[in-house]
């Protein structure tokens, strides 16, 4: 009995010429890049600023041209302008509202998942109809009512951080509620009926299957939060006033606010160091991102 044997003959890959190389894979490639230049530019550009040693920057037209670190230096030495102590405020009021708002959301939107209520649905309708609306519509309310507030408590008043805290967690509440909401619903309800009849009450339920099975949307909600305050210029510097008081975003408005003396490089060395916590949590939190953003749009 014979056996036949197969050789497979392996032909020349053909060689792609630059036309169709350029219409099948180039053209992605360069947009890449073009993305890539316009986005890494401007942080280099601010990154050698930073180092220059005097405070004006004209005549600057090329990157890294001198390397001193004098300017990071002078924020730290300056009696007027307290800048080790706008850090602390910022990262403060930054972990403070980011943690509280989070909590907060999450608990309303197990609600809006889970129950069945007379204006639940009114509620959500509510929550998407607040984010249609910015918040600078908000600004004269919030300093009344802050202004007013702290003539009975002097901790919620203006130029105080409680007080901005909690501006900043009622005005968060809307989208991070609604975010989560959507993550809540692709969470089986099928676990919670198995657990009560194990004999688990609601709070039982949300801290120890819920929460874990939602860590990603906690995550991102976790670094938007705390970007978009720490980042805040508008809201931070109609409630604060005194310069003890004060967030690196109105803080560094100083440095360029005269417009005979503004000080860029300055300003471009506080910018760099106020950059740094928002990049570590980003680098910590971005396994959950992808998930955390896309875990919700569809209900599973």
């Amino acid at each position: 009995m014979s056996t036949a044997i197969e050789e497979k003959v392996i032909l020349p890959k053909k060689r792609m010429s630059f036309g169709q190389w350029f219409l099948a894979l180039g053209w992605r490639h360069i947009i890449g890049l073009a993305v890539v230049v316009y986005s890494v530019f401007p942080i280099l550009y601010i990154l050698s600023v930073s180092f220059v040693k005097n405070s004006s920057v004209e005549g600057q037209t090329g990157l890294f041209r001198s390397f001193d670190l004098v300017n990071y230096v002078a924020l730290f030495q300056d009696p007027n302008r307290p800048f080790g102590l706008w850090y602390i405020n910022t990262l403060t009021i930054g972990v403070v509202t980011a943690l509280g708002s989070v909590f907060l959301s999450t608990l309303a939107a197990y609600s809006f998942s889970r129950f069945r209520f007379r204006g639940r649905r009114a509620g959500l309708m509510s929550l998407i109809l607040i984010q249609m609306f910015p918040s600078v519509l908000g600004l004269v309310a919030i300093f009344t009512i802050l202004s007013e507030a702290g003539k009975v408590f002097p901790i919620l008043g203006l130029s105080s951080s409680v007080g901005l805290i909690m501006a900043y967690m009622g005005g968060s509440l809307g989208t991070g509620t609604y975010l989560m909401y959507g993550f809540f619903n692709t969470v089986p309800k099928e676990l919670d009926e198995a657990a009560k009849i194990d004999g688990a009450t609601h709070t039982q339920i949300f801290y120890t299957i819920i929460l874990p099975l939602v860590t990603p949307i906690l995550a991102v909600n976790v670094l938007l939060s705390f970007i978009g305050i720490t980042s805040d210029f508008v809201l931070a510097s109609v409630v604060l006033s005194t310069p003890e008081s004060l967030t690196l975003a109105v803080g560094l408005q100083q440095f360029v606010s005269d417009p005979f003396s503004k000080d860029w490089a300055m300003f471009c060395a506080g910018a760099i160091l106020s950059a740094i916590p928002v990049v570590i949590l980003f680098m910590y939190l971005q396994r959950y991102i992808v998930s955390g953003l896309t875990g919700g749009a569809v209900k599973g």
